[in-house]
């Protein structure tokens, strides 16, 4: 909560969980209820200060230290309105959510998307979500990949998972389908940025943000994989990126992947799957850590969604025709 707060100014305290941030991205953090580029805005104008002082928006944050900033009359963004929306929830105690998001489904409200989204179903059924930083969502997942994303209850909550993430502590493991025939596991460790020219793409860029993919084999087709994917970091579309960057785009990715590729002989069938998903076949498949609270070991499972496990069982029956018919 808000420690001293006129309507001209509003202050935090930077939490342990946040130390070591740049100001501008503890400032998103600490202030939910405005977009990254009025805060950006608010630095250089010097409305948005550190104990007092204006500072780059690159600087480093210390826990202890006062953020501050001075809104204008309208500048405050609406806040999402809860909806009663289908949610598929696979955990809820008093302090964590464990939501599994269909392919599709927005987390938050946005240019194109002002509501129908994660955010306002969770408002709705969990509504003491309102009082948590950014309304307890922990990480995100993009529109069109599916699966398990955590959700704080309660603020200490949020902070605890927050602290767990950055340190590493929350193991993240996805299923992904990429075009291939990928001969066998690895990692990835490359920096990822904003594109040069493309602002809506990331990039694998020299001077971008750390970014550590693992990947191993589960299972291989005539013409493409299936990979557990494990994540050391949680950049945006890291583990598209990459993927891409190795030559093993993910299927369907319409932002980085290719167009389908079709083994020899596939059946009307599997052309169908692969041409018509419409998505990155990508899926948060399982989620381990430590309770925020009770320190209890959780892991958490959600099966692949229909589209994607009916493409992989498209892909799974023309391997063993091809190995029939050899």
């Amino acid at each position: 909560m808000p420690e001293r707060e006129t309507p001209e100014r509003l202050e935090r305290t930077i939490p342990e969980a946040l130390a070591g941030v740049r100001f501008d991205r503890a400032l998103a953090e600490l202030f939910p209820d405005y977009s990254r580029s009025q805060l950006q805005g608010w630095i250089r104008s010097g409305r948005a200060r550190l104990d007092g002082v204006t500072v780059r928006p690159r600087i480093a944050v210390r826990a202890g230290q006062r953020a501050e900033v001075e809104p204008e009359a309208g500048d405050a963004q609406a806040s999402p309105e809860p909806q009663a929306l289908d949610l598929n929830v696979t955990h809820a105690d008093a302090d964590l959510v464990v939501v599994d998001k269909p392919p599709g489904l927005v987390v938050h409200p946005g240019a194109g998307n002002p509501d129908g989204t994660l955010e306002n179903a969770l408002l709705h059924h969990f509504p003491e979500v309102s009082e948590v930083p950014r309304h307890g969502i922990i990480h995100r997942l993009d529109k069109d990949t599916s699966g398990l994303l955590l959700v704080a209850r309660s603020s200490r909550a949020h902070l605890r998972l927050t602290e767990t993430l950055q340190a590493r502590g929350i193991d993240r493991h996805y299923l992904a389908l990429v075009t291939g025939r990928m001969p066998a596991g690895g990692s990835v460790d490359e920096p990822i940025a904003r594109h040069p020219v493309d602002r809506t793409r990331m990039a694998v860029r020299q001077g971008g943000r750390h970014a550590v993919t693992h990947y191993r084999v589960r299972e291989r087709f005539a013409r493409h994989s299936l990979l557990d994917v494990k994540l050391d970091t949680g950049r945006t579309h890291q583990i598209r990126v990459h993927m891409a960057h190795i030559r093993y785009p993910i299927v369907g990715d319409p932002v980085y992947g290719r167009r389908p590729v079709l083994p020899a002989g596939a059946s009307p069938d599997l052309r169908k799957a692969l041409q018509g998903l419409g998505r990155q076949a990508l899926h948060a498949a399982r989620l381990a850590l430590a309770h925020p609270v009770s320190g209890e070991t959780l892991e958490f499972e959600a099966p692949m969604p229909t589209d994607m496990a009916e493409l992989v069982s498209a892909l799974r029956a023309h391997a063993r025709e091809q190995e029939q018919a050899t």
